[in-house]
């Protein structure tokens, strides 16, 4: 009503009926114009939105955050043409080092079995793994390593608890163990890992098994197997680790701790109803709310 009324304003003011403003709207020309104006409105944003997540978004993540953002539904078509006429490309990830065996005390299946379906509820599997990176130290001219545990939710994607150390060791992996238990203490879900020497260590197994929670293993220099996991490790490192040069263990420490906030409070996931995980969690978690209740007053 409000278009209308402008519409009519505007023809009145050029003396001009309005059938022949719409007449001119549906023909070639006006549309045209009509469609110049959209491009340009979208590869404005589309600008934005990549230089706001540092580079990092290719079309298809452009294209879930603009909609989202503007509740529209353009195609991703649209935005690969647009992407790849004016160069607006997303960060290539490097490949990661080859996998190094252990001589692990114990060892348990491989119960995931890469069955990574999202019809599970949070809480229901989670995927760690510790992961590498260095920094330059001012003090030694050289340089130095900090090592991340981190622990992976298979339904929700969010990042439930991560510990940055110097070493990489039991202490780090139980560290990071405790502090999921500690955020989620009623969870019971199966846990998967890599054969790395942490989680096949005896202390681990018992820090599960005190827990109730039952242990999956990927299967020897099998990757795949622990897939989310790893994508999460491509992830940070594409989009955060590889664009810059850390020249210190507190620069390097608040850079990670800085993106897995924003990579669970922020970061769109298409597969997460273009939700970023955190808001995705919150929206299961109220709707088991609402779920128990209803079964309350039935």
């Amino acid at each position: 009503m409000k278009e209308n009324n402008t519409v009519q304003s505007l023809c009145k003011i050029f003396s001009l009926n309005r059938s022949s403003y719409y007449k001119w709207l549906r023909s070639k020309e006006g549309a045209a114009g009509v469609r110049r104006q959209e491009t340009e409105h979208i590869l404005s944003e589309m600008r934005r939105i990549h230089a706001e997540h540092n580079r990092t978004y290719g079309y298809r993540r452009l294209a879930d955050e603009y909609n989202s953002e503007h509740g529209t539904h353009y195609s991703y078509k649209r935005f690969y043409r647009l992407a790849h006429e004016y160069r607006i490309y997303s960060v290539i990830r490097r490949k990661r080092p080859q996998w190094r065996p252990s001589t692990p005390e114990i060892t348990a299946e491989n119960i995931l079995n890469r069955e990574f379906r999202a019809d599970r509820a949070a809480n229901s599997v989670w995927l760690t793994d510790v992961t590498e990176m260095k920094y330059f130290s001012n003090h030694r001219k050289d340089t130095e390593k900090l090592y991340l545990s981190a622990i992976f939710d298979l339904k929700t994607r969010d990042i439930v608890a991560h510990t940055i150390s110097d070493r990489n060791d039991n202490a780090l992996v139980l560290t990071n163990f405790e502090q999921a238990r500690n955020k989620y203490p009623d969870a019971r879900p199966m846990f998967h890992s890599d054969r790395g020497y942490q989680y096949t260590s005896k202390a681990f197994r018992r820090k599960l098994d005190e827990a109730g929670m039952t242990q999956s293993m990927s299967r020897v220099g099998r990757c795949i197997d622990n897939g989310p996991m790893e994508g999460f490790w491509g992830i940070l490192k594409s989009e955060m680790y590889y664009l810059r040069k850390f020249e210190s263990k507190e620069q390097l420490t608040q850079a990670i701790n800085d993106f897995i906030d924003y990579y669970n409070t922020r970061r769109r996931q298409h597969n997460l109803d273009c939700l970023p995980p955190a808001q995705y969690r919150m929206m299961l978690e109220q709707k088991e709310l609402q779920a128990a209740r209803g079964q309350q007053n039935g």
